[in-house]
Formats: C-alpha cells, sequence, structure tokens
C-alpha cells in the first residue's frame, strides 16, 4: 500500500515538473523575443525648421463709418411733388432729389418782382429829381429803403422755393427712401440716407502701453466677415490726443479705400496696425506641436546612433527625439518657437500623435500638407 502511494506521489512530481519545465521555456522565449523585438518604423512628412522676417502687428476690432454721411431732411414744411430719386442709387453733389410744391411761393415771387420792379422806377425818379434840385435827400433816402426792402422781398421767396428743391450735398449712395408722392412733411422730416463710401473711416482702440508705437500714417490691414478671404490696405489719419479713462485705451481712426464698395458703414473688422520694424523668428508648422499641460513638444528627427561607437548606424536609421519647446504668436499654419529649436534641424510635421521619444521613423514626403501663413478656406 505504502509502495503505491509512493509510485503516484512519484508520478504526479514529474508530471508537475515536466508541466512547470515546459512553461518556464515557454516564458524564457516569450521573454527573448520581447528582448529582441523592434516596433516597425513610423512614417511622417518633415519640416525643416526656417527663419524668416515676421511682421510686427498690433490688433484690435473696430466699426465702420461713413467718410460722408447723414440723413437728408427738409427745411421747411411743404407737400411733395415730385420724387426724383431711386433707393440704392448712386447721385452727384447738386443733384435734385426731392420737389416740394413751390405755387404759392411763386405767385408771391412774381407779386415781390413786381413790387421791386416799381420801386426802382420810383428810385431812379426819385434820383433824377434830387440831382435837378427838386426832391429832398429824405425823399431819395425813403425811396432806396423801399427799393432795399423789395429785393429783399424777392431774395427771400426764392431761397424759401430753393429750400423746397431738396438736393444731395455731396455725391453718394442713397438709402431706403422715407417719403412718398404727396405725402406732406415737416422741417426736420426725414427724407433719406446718403452715404459716400468710396472710402470708409474705421474706429478702434489700443491698450495705453502701445501709444508711443502708434503714428498717423502707419498702415493697416482690415478684414470683415462679410467680404471673406479679402484684405483692405489703409492707414492711420488720426490719434485721439486723450487716453479713454474708462478703458485706458488710446482711440484712433484710420481711412481704408473701399473701390467696390463692399464695406459698408456699422460694419464690425478686425484690424492690424502694420508697425515698420520686423523681427526674424523661427517657424515651424502648428500640425508639428504636441500640446500637453505640462509643456508643448515637437520631434526632431535625427540618425540613431550607434551605443558603442556613438556614430550614425549603417545604413541610416532615423529616430523621434521628443524635444519641449517654447511657442510664441501664430498666424496662419505656422507658430513662432522662441526656445527649444534652431534653424535647420528636421522636425516631423505630421502624424506627431503616433510618435514616441526614441521611436524610429520614415520620412515620406511625397504628400506634404500646403503651409502657409495666410491660408484660404474654400469649400469642395
Amino acid at each position: 500500500m505504502k509502495k503505491a502511494l509512493f509510485g503516484v506521489f512519484v508520478g504526479l512530481c514529474f508530471v508537475i515538473g515536466s508541466l512547470a519545465y515546459v512553461k518556464y521555456e515557454q516564458i524564457s522565449t516569450l521573454i527573448n523575443s520581447g528582448k529582441s523585438f523592434t516596433p516597425p518604423a513610423i512614417t511622417t512628412t518633415s519640416f525643416d525648421v526656417k527663419e524668416a522676417a515676421w511682421e510686427q502687428t498690433l490688433s484690435s476690432i473696430g466699426s465702420l463709418e461713413a467718410t460722408k454721411g447723414l440723413v437728408i431732411t427738409a427745411d421747411i414744411s411743404g407737400r411733395i411733388s415730385k420724387v426724383l430719386f431711386k433707393a440704392g442709387s448712386e447721385v452727384t453733389a447738386g443733384e435734385l432729389l426731392v420737389q416740394q410744391g413751390t405755387s404759392e411761393e411763386q405767385a408771391l415771387l412774381r407779386s415781390n418782382q413786381s413790387a421791386a420792379a416799381l420801386a426802382k422806377n420810383n428810385l431812379e425818379r426819385t434820383a433824377e429829381l434830387y440831382n435837378k434840385k427838386v426832391a429832398s435827400k429824405s425823399e431819395l433816402d425813403n425811396a432806396q429803403s423801399t427799393y432795399d426792402s423789395a429785393v429783399a422781398d424777392v431774395d427771400n421767396t426764392r431761397a424759401t422755393i430753393e429750400k423746397k428743391s431738396i438736393r444731395a450735398p455731396f455725391s453718394g449712395r442713397l438709402g431706403i427712401r422715407l417719403v412718398d408722392l404727396g405725402q406732406f412733411i415737416n422741417a426736420g422730416d426725414s427724407v433719406v440716407s446718403l452715404q459716400s463710401i468710396n472710402k470708409m473711416y474705421v474706429n478702434f482702440s489700443l491698450p495705453q502701453q502701445f501709444n508711443a508705437k502708434v503714428a498717423t500714417g502707419l498702415a493697416v490691414r482690415l478684414e470683415s466677415d462679410a467680404v471673406p478671404e479679402k484684405q483692405f490696405i489703409g492707414k492711420i489719419n488720426v490719434i485721439d490726443p486723450q487716453i479713454d479713462t474708462a478703458t485706458r485705451s488710446v482711440r484712433l481712426q484710420a481711412i481704408i479705400d473701399n473701390p467696390m464698395q463692399e464695406l459698408l458703414p456699422g460694419m464690425f473688422a478686425t484690424i492690424d496696425v502694420l508697425l515698420p520694424k520686423t523681427e526674424s523668428v523661427l517657424l515651424i508648422p502648428v500640425t508639428a506641436v504636441q500640446y500637453a499641460t505640462f509643456g508643448d513638444s515637437v520631434f526632431v528627427i535625427e540618425p540613431a546612433l550607434d551605443e558603442k561607437t556613438n556614430k550614425p548606424i549603417e545604413p541610416e536609421k532615423l529616430i523621434a527625439r521628443q524635444q519641449f519647446v517654447k511657442l510664441g504668436e501664430s498666424r496662419g499654419d505656422f507658430v513662432v518657437v522662441e526656445k527649444g529649436l534652431k534653424k535647420g534641424e528636421v522636425i516631423a510635421s505630421t502624424g506627431v500623435f503616433k510618435l514616441n521619444n526614441g521611436a524610429s521613423v520614415i520620412i515620406n514626403n511625397s504628400v506634404v500638407p500646403d503651409f502657409s501663413i495666410e491660408p484660404s478656406v474654400s469649400d469642395e
């Protein structure tokens, strides 16, 4: 009985030992294969860090207004007899827009002209008699006064008639018509808006610390979402000599050419004041940056070195080295690198989320994104 149990025990030990040896061999094989495993190279595009002259700008937002703009109103009361303009049309300075009825004034003008003619004849006769020593000086003065008063009445009536002819004070574009034929309007009633928009004013503000950097004549670049993908160039023409005490900012006004009349008064716009000095900076694509809360980084592509000789491995093998950087201003597809890179270094420009420090990479620039300072967006 004891021999049988001993035999069973020996058999179990043999089986367990055999299983343990097999498992040990399997684990050893996996460990050895893991040590010798090399991850496949990751394909990426590359970009050579370049130096560029970066224009210095001061950015702000502003509001557009016409260089000349007003709402034309009636000078005196009267009923409209003619409407001679179309809403939205272009008019020239002095063009007749609305004619009010002048029948009463025309009749009064004829009466005053007749009285003036009579007063003139009386003045001439009195002057002749005075020269002959027949009329007195006071009679001549009275005749002169009567004639002057009659002429003044004629001029006053003509001025009233002229005021009932509502004209464009300057050339520009008319707005919506606010009156109708036959309507009675009072002095001060609105007739139509008139705006001269071949040139536009843009009013904007900058923080007071930039006051020393701006001057009249500096160029400005304006963009508006009302006219996408187009820039308008102008220059500063006024700098307010007083700082706004509420915002501690300096108010400026620039004049912008608007030959196609695409900009309209009241529009919102973004403005860049172009400073005369440029700055030399290092540029990289924004797609090359791996953003993180603990620091932004890029992957520098460089040859892998042999651990013993510290020389590039032959054939040349490329690896990605993670490099933390300090970034500056961004424009379009590019961002400024203030620290961490040098001109001419090669970095991965796309697919950086797939990379890690020391990863083997292959450069394939057959399809490289078209990076631009001023990219255009179009629907396809």
